[in-house]
């Protein structure tokens, strides 16, 4: 399961990728959900952002029915958007009875700079999984060569998959769609092996 915010789609953009590379390993269902806008409608009209799409909206209690899963958000100050953490913050009753302990999880996200968070966003993530006792699965350098560019603006990191959207114009970059899909892939795979494990 893949559950994502994005206010202006750099985020839908890789998550989309992300399920392209999850449901290339066979017997993998990959399925998308966006989490609640918290913004009011005028707010989002002023920032300019675009309509959401028609991805399916989540809610906390629909997360135990999934095997595993990857979070996606821009970042606001080197940590998740508000509206992924209120979110999290309803996930209390899950909490509780650990309904998600040993769950794989991980990161992708967005940022407008290179300073902006593209490592302190997921690290500063983590403490949502490791409360709920999900299995933090990163997808350190084995992405290969592309880990290493150094002649184009890439965004990610061992954390995740990730994308430099700068004032908004930018988008994704091919080499950041596939390191979302390689992400997809890696992380679906390691799903699938914990899964026919139990």
């Amino acid at each position: 399961m893949f559950s994502y915010y994005s206010t202006y789609g750099h985020v839908e953009k890789l998550a989309r990728e992300i399920e392209k590379g999850a449901a290339s390993v066979e017997g993998v269902e990959a399925k998308l959900w966006q989490v609640p806008e918290t913004l009011p409608e005028e707010v989002l009209q002023k920032l300019g952002a675009p309509p959401k799409s028609d991805v399916p909206i989540i809610t906390p209690h629909e997360l135990p029915e999934a095997d595993g899963f990857l979070f996606g958000f821009p970042t606001r100050f080197g940590s998740m958007a508000a509206q992924f953490k209120a979110f999290f913050d309803a996930t209390g009753g899950l909490w509780r009875s650990q309904s998600l302990s040993g769950k794989p999880a991980g990161f992708f996200y967005s940022t407008a700079s290179q300073g902006g968070g593209q490592e302190t966003t997921p690290l500063t993530s983590i403490t949502q999984l490791v409360h709920h006792g999900m299995i933090y699965v990163p997808i350190g350098y084995t992405f290969g060569a592309g880990m290493f560019e150094l002649e184009k603006l890439k965004g990610g990191s061992p954390y995740g998959a990730g994308t430099y959207a700068g004032d908004g114009s930018r988008q994704p970059s091919e080499l950041e769609l596939a390191q979302a899909f390689h992400q997809g892939k890696y992380f679906a795979g390691i799903a699938k092996k914990l899964k026919g494990s139990q």
